[in-house]
């Protein structure tokens, strides 16, 4: 199947594509580039803030959750305002946050690492009703954060590890036990970036230097993958009338400019009509 594209605005580091569950309306961020970007039937648009912004979920029709370098903040859609929800990481300037998506039970799941990519410097964060709580310290590129459609477990990676683990869940959606590993992509010589499951529970997985999204299935069986024409595709999501449309974010970061003249496609948004159904985004419950 053939990737298109549907926004030819170039990302440095395009990330975190949200399709809106009740606005029906694909929002991503270009993380270093401080900006938000959507585009709907009525046009183009985009919101510049102050620092790195990397992640969203959805609160409700007008208003998302967003994840910037400094803290989790509440945007006005409509208004383009913020205020801040909580800080995150307040005390290591040398961080800011990366990948991040809403779990079934409300909260919302949020990776941090250093801005020079330093080895171990990051975390990853569950926010849920007001409380914000370290669940995995030392990581390094935080991705891959998704979830089983049940909320049984959640998924993520260490993105230099080449590893895709699995944390059980308890019921009220925090880790349970150790992770277990899902996927090994080292001896492929992948990169896993950012994820999203399908109705079914199979994860689709967005590799970088690799120009595709893979997909596997809940026991880590590969299910075969959609060619992205850009060389560091970083992130999917489902979305469309029918949540059978993956969209997949790119980023020019760590191409020269030789490349991107010969090839300005990358750091643009795709996405491809498949046979797959996606699911509903869950709503963040503060």
């Amino acid at each position: 199947m053939t990737s298109r594209v549907f926004d030819d605005r170039p990302c440095s580091l395009g990330e975190s594509p949200l399709w809106h569950p009740l606005r029906h309306q694909l929002f991503w961020f270009d993380i270093t580039g401080n900006r938000l970007l959507t585009r709907d039937a009525t046009g183009l648009q985009e919101w510049h803030f102050a620092e790195n912004v990397s992640a969203a979920g959805a609160i409700d029709r007008n208003t998302l959750l967003i994840a910037s370098e400094t803290r989790l903040m509440r945007f006005d859609i409509e208004t383009g305002s913020h205020d801040t929800l909580c800080l995150l990481e307040p005390d290591t300037p040398h961080t800011r946050s990366n990948d991040g998506r809403a779990d079934p039970l409300g909260g919302f799941w949020i990776g941090t690492m250093g801005k020079k990519a330093e080895t171990g410097a990051g975390a990853i964060y569950r926010y849920h009703r007001g409380e914000l709580r370290q669940l995995f310290p030392g990581i390094s590129i935080p991705n891959a954060i998704c979830f089983a459609p049940d909320g049984s477990c959640a998924y993520f990676t260490d993105t230099p590890t080449g590893q895709i683990m699995r944390q059980p869940l308890n019921a009220g959606g925090w880790p349970q036990a150790e992770p277990q590993l899902y996927l090994d992509l080292t001896p492929e010589g992948l990169h896993p970036d950012g994820a999203v499951t399908d109705a079914r529970g199979n994860l689709w997985n967005a590799q970088w230097g690799a120009a595709r999204i893979a997909g596997y299935a809940p026991d880590g069986s590969f299910l075969g993958s959609h060619a992205v024409p850009a060389t560091h595709s970083t992130c999917p999501a489902f979305g469309g009338v029918a949540l059978s449309t993956l969209f997949c974010t790119s980023a020019r970061q760590g191409l020269d400019t030789a490349t991107i003249a010969a090839h300005p496609q990358n750091g643009q948004t795709f996405f491809t009509e498949t046979e797959l159904t996606g699911r509903p985004e869950p709503l963040v419950e503060l």
